[in-house]
C-alpha cells in the first residue's frame, strides 16, 4: 500500500511565465528558498484570455509547483516579487493522492 489518498497537507500551485528565462528563474528561487519540492516547467503553453476588456493571446510557460499548503502564502508572495506580470497566475489546487514516497519527499523538502 504504497498509495495515499487524501492527502490534505499538500498542494500544486500553477504560475505561467512569459519566457523560459523567467520560468527557470522563478523554479530556481521557488526550489532554492525550499518552497517547494519541485517546478515542472512545461514549454510553450498557449494562453488565450481577457485582460482589460481585451481578448490577449500569448505564448507562456507553465510552471508546476509541488509544496505544503503551509508554504503556500510565502510561495506566493516570493514569486509576486519576482514575476513580470502585475497579476501573475497563482492557482493552488489540494492533491487527492500520491505515490507514498514522493508524497514525503515533497513534505520534508518543505518543511
Amino acid at each position: 500500500m504504497d498509495w495515499l489518498s487524501d492527502i490534505d497537507d499538500l498542494c500544486i500551485m500553477l504560475c505561467t511565465a512569459p519566457d523560459q528565462q523567467t520560468a527557470e528563474t522563478l523554479a530556481r528561487a521557488v526550489v532554492g528558498d525550499g518552497l517547494v519540492a519541485c517546478v515542472n516547467i512545461i514549454a510553450q503553453v498557449k494562453s488565450i484570455y481577457r485582460w482589460k476588456g481585451k481578448v490577449c493571446e500569448d505564448g507562456e510557460q507553465l510552471l508546476v509547483m509541488k509544496t505544503s499548503k503551509a508554504r503556500l502564502v510565502e510561495l506566493s508572495a516570493r514569486v509576486r516579487a519576482l514575476h513580470p506580470y502585475d497579476t501573475p497566475e497563482l492557482i493552488a489546487t489540494p492533491l487527492s493522492g500520491g505515490w507514498a514516497p514522493y508524497v514525503d519527499w515533497v513534505r520534508s523538502e518543505t518543511r
